[in-house]
This record gives structure tokens, C-alpha cells and sequence, in this order.
């Protein structure tokens, strides 16, 4: 089952999407939610999303899914992308996983820039999650975000101009949102407390973040690393997508042990 509903909180209306068992479809709680979160330049509603619910769903009874739109991406309605709202948009759909739908595990599955943001939460926010999943992370975030942004982009930008990033849909972002991405590099930062609980997931053949950066990542802190032969950055090869969905349900479900 799915269900499209908005968040209206702090003045922000998050785009949502709850997915779970058709045979769980008039419950109002859940006891295991996981918060699904999407990379840049992509939106709640891809078929990775809606498989891995699918499965999870299907497999383990009482979980539900949540999937949300980042501000600009999608059907938000916000022009302009920044870091604070990001994390205020993570913050408002956990509460809700915990307040409305009364679930008593949140867990969280982030992708390249949703694992970044999710990362950086961990550091400034606290850990709300029983367990993370991250997929092809951005744990070189800035340098990553820059490969979007031209010469002549930057030129604007350090004149204090906003300029258009994106794929399908465009947005705003200004100088102030590049100084805040390289301000927090996930390199820099400690994860031990956390690395019992975070499950790194990336492929060999990604195009955007370089594995070798991720598996350094992930040994510095002591975080278990599963790469995945020849997948690229948005595991389009199905049986890729597969494995990582079967890794992640797993995971999740032995955090309830």
C-alpha cells in the first residue's frame, strides 16, 4: 500500500510517502519504521524505494516505510537548497515515525546526498536511529557538489549571485550553501559510537563518489563496508539493487535482536 501525505510543520510541508503491506494498509502504527532518504538531483518516488519496501514489507511484518522529497527535489515546494533545512526536514519525519505512527525502531536507508546529510545529523543532532543503512554516501560532499557547478558558476556565485544546479528539476543555490558543505566534511568527523549500527553499501564502478574514498571512510571508523562489484552510483543494474535491498533488510531486521 501506499500513501501520499504531507508533513505541515514549522512552516514547511513535507511531500511524504508511506508504503507498507497491503495487509497492514488500515493500521495506524507500526512498531519498525525505517525513513528512506534519496540523493541529490532525485525524489521519493523511485522504483529503488518502492522494491526495497516492497520486500521489506513483505518479508517482516510490522515495518513501514517512509520516503520524503528533500527541499527542492521532487514535488516540494521550496526553490532554494540548504543544509539547515535539510536536517530540519529529517528531524520533522522522525518525529512523525515516533509521534504518529508510534513507532518504537526508527532506522534509516540514505543515499549519496541523503547519507551525507544523515552522516553530518549523527555529529550535530544525536542519533535518533536503531540502525543505518547508507548506499553510495557523499562523503566527499563539496567535492562532489562542485562537479555540478561550472567555472562560470563559481564566478557568480563568489559575486554573491544565486545560480541553478540540478537534473530534471533545478534549484537555487548561493555561495552561503557551498561554504556550508565544505565546512562539514563526514571525513573529518569521528563515527565509533555509531559504526556497530551503520551499514555501508557502494559500488566498484561509481562514477561520482570514489569507492576507495568510502572504504576508507568506513575503516577509519570501524564500519562495515560491502562493496558491490561493478554497480555505478544508482545501482541501476537491477540484481545490483537486489543485493543491496537484501544486505539492508537483514540488517535492520538483526537490529531488532
Amino acid at each position: 500500500m501506499k500513501k501520499n501525505f504531507d508533513i505541515n510543520e514549522q512552516g514547511f510541508s513535507i511531500r511524504c510517502k508511506l508504503l507498507c503491506n497491503d495487509n497492514d494498509k488500515q493500521r495506524r502504527a507500526f512498531d519498525n519504521v525505517v525513513v528512506v532518504t534519496h540523493g541529490f538531483g532525485s525524489h521519493k518516488d523511485t522504483a529503488g524505494t518502492v522494491h526495497f519496501a516492497e520486500h521489506l514489507t513483505s518479508k517482516y511484518k510490522g515495518f513501514a516505510v517512509i520516503a520524503f522529497d528533500w527541499p527542492c527535489h521532487g514535488a516540494d515546494a521550496r526553490k532554494k537548497l540548504s543544509i539547515p533545512e535539510c536536517m530540519t526536514y529529517l528531524t520533522l519525519v522522525t518525529d512523525y515515525a515516533k509521534k504518529d505512527l508510534q513507532a518504537k525502531n526508527v532506522f534509516n536507508y540514505s543515499t549519496s546526498f541523503g547519507a551525507y546529510i544523515t552522516l553530518r545529523y549523527l555529529i550535530e543532532k544525536g542519533n535518533p536511529f536503531v540502525r543505518i543503512a547508507l548506499r553510495s554516501p557523499g562523503v566527499n560532499m563539496y567535492e562532489s557538489m562542485s562537479n555540478h557547478v561550472s567555472d562560470e558558476g563559481f564566478t557568480k556565485l563568489k559575486k554573491g549571485k544565486e545560480i541553478q544546479v540540478g537534473f530534471e528539476r533545478k534549484m537555487k543555490i548561493d555561495q552561503a550553501f557551498m561554504d556550508d558543505l565544505k565546512s562539514f566534511d563526514v571525513r573529518d568527523h569521528e563515527y565509533f559510537d555509531f559504526a556497530d549500527d551503520i551499514l555501508i553499501l557502494h559500488g566498484t564502478k561509481d562514477e561520482m563518489i570514489p569507492i576507495d574514498l568510502v572504504q576508507k571512510f568506513a575503516e577509519d571508523n570501524v564500519i562495515e563496508f560491502v562493496p558491490v562489484e561493478g554497480a555505478n552510483h544508482p545501482f541501476q543494474n537491477p540484481n545490483h539493487m537486489a543485493l543491496a535491498i537484501h544486505k539492508i533488510i537483514e540488517f535492520f531486521h538483526d537490529g531488532l535482536a
